[in-house]
């Protein structure tokens, strides 16, 4: 009987990737391979790539460069290593990898990962490369999720229904490497909702680039958004919160923000860029909104579901951001006081529009000015955290805490909270009485009296 093959896959950037790096393995698995948590004892390596910042594209070559030793000692001992690039990079910089790193053996893009098989066969005998954006879709020709794997990964789950960015904002390469937005099938993402439901899963995360610019036809014969969509996944049996992300300003449809107020399965935290606080460097960045136009639209959502928590992303650095422009960011934080943010200083990504302009922002520049936003963020996410304790809410169990007696779920607001006190399992939704909060986790104990109506942090009025 033929050995199992293992394969390890490391995932860089966002979401998506995660769900692409299960869905690599998932198509791999009828070709013999299984996972594996070590790439020692790895068969088939693969590194699935995020483009979006310098540093991440560095870091793939730099781990190729470790990979390239333990290959060089595999084969010394008479065992063979494939090695794969799959993701942004591969799509950005697939001539590149060629070049630079020998020890390659194929190299995928992200339209293409549902090929692997076949290519890591022919890889065999010479190097493959896949970057084409293929006519038919992916998702058509990947078998079902492995109801198994799903198990293992936990009682929350990832799931793409929207690729690719129209937007081209300046600084981005979404649009270069994912390609134009495209939606699923409202039937294809239900099925495949229902079958991670059915593997144990209580939480979904709805992904895309732009995933609120969802929109299908419906089993009803009717063009769905993705509020409609919401509601019919709240339907599926066992499947308990809904999330989203990563959401543009411009997308944010009246029915989606309907769903916010009717629909409870759907969580009342949303991840909604913004980048910059600045007219001038938002239309710079070719984001076509204004920040008057975010602001609104943030108090037009926490009028629909008032304990609303909101994540962002900023850019700081812009070509062209002055002192006044990152002023204006700062009051845009202060604004709408976000539980959470993602901050970062630009870098230059070749082939988009802002690479190559005039007025680039100091390095040092940037990183002071990094410093300070991410102070600002960081008070408002204490304040919100601080805004729980007392609070009831229900939390999703996810897994074993660090000490006995202890288990760690989730908030509605995606926080991490080290439960005490409960006798739910893994995959279990509890009321959680909230009496503490530590530098990255809420410290709760469980409501064992009769389940007790949700209590939430309300946010401070002059916050949108």
């Amino acid at each position: 009987m033929t050995a199992q093959k293992k394969v390890f896959v490391k995932t860089y950037g966002c979401q998506m990737n995660v769900y692409d790096s299960g869905r690599m393995t998932d198509a791999l698995a009828p070709a013999g391979y299984e996972t594996t948590d070590a790439a020692e004892s790895a068969d088939l390596v693969i590194l699935n790539t995020c483009h979006i910042r310098e540093k991440a594209a560095e870091k793939v070559y730099s781990e190729l460069g470790r990979l390239r030793a333990l290959k060089a000692e595999k084969a010394a001992a008479g065992q063979d290593m494939l090695v794969a690039v799959a993701g942004c990079v591969a799509q950005a910089e697939g001539a590149e990898i060629a070049a630079r790193a020998p020890v390659v053996d194929v190299v995928v893009g992200p339209q293409a990962y549902h090929r692997l098989p076949e290519l890591v066969a022919a890889a065999a005998t010479r190097r493959s490369v896949d970057t084409d954006f293929p006519v038919e879709s992916k998702f058509d020709h990947l078998p079902a999720p492995d109801a198994a794997a799903t198990r293992r990964r936990g009682p929350t789950a990832f799931l793409t229904v929207q690729e690719g960015c129209d937007k081209f904002c300046a600084f981005c390469v979404v649009p270069y490497t994912r390609g134009a937005e495209v939606s699923r099938p409202a039937a294809a993402v239900v099925a495949e909702a229902a079958a991670l439901a059915a593997a144990g899963v209580r939480e979904v995360t709805l992904l895309g680039q732009n995933v609120n610019a969802w929109e299908a036809d419906g089993p009803d014969g009717r063009t769905w958004g993705l509020g409609r969509l919401a509601f019919r996944l709240a339907e599926i049996p066992g499947l308990a919160r809904i999330r989203y992300t990563t959401s543009h300003p411009r997308d944010m449809s009246d029915e989606l923000i309907a769903a916010h107020r009717d629909l409870p399965a759907l969580m009342p935290y949303l991840h909604l860029p913004v980048q910059s606080g600045s007219d001038r460097i938002l239309n710079a960045m070719n984001r076509q909104h204004s920040a008057a136009d975010y602001l609104r639209l943030v108090e037009r959502i926490r009028r629909a579901r008032p304990d609303m928590a909101m994540s962002g992303d900023f850019i700081v650095g812009f070509p062209g951001e002055t002192e006044e422009d990152f002023a204006a960011t700062l009051a845009v934080v202060d604004a709408v006081a976000y539980a959470a943010a993602f901050s970062f200083k630009y870098s230059p990504r070749p082939g988009t529009p802002a690479a190559d302009r005039s007025g680039q922002v100091p390095e040092a520049a940037k990183t002071e000015r990094l410093a300070r936003l991410q102070e600002r963020i960081e008070a408002h996410r204490a304040a919100f955290n601080a805004s729980c304790v007392g609070a009831t809410m229900e939390v999703l169990l996810e897994k074993p805490g660090r000490w006995p007696g202890q288990i760690v779920g989730r908030s509605p607001y995606l926080q991490s909270v080290v439960v005490t006190g409960s006798d739910g399992g893994i995959g279990d939704l509890v009321q959680v009485r909230i009496d503490g909060v530590g530098p990255n986790s809420l410290a709760g104990s469980a409501v064992v009296a009769q389940r007790e109506p949700e209590s939430r942090p309300v946010v401070a009025e002059g916050a949108s």
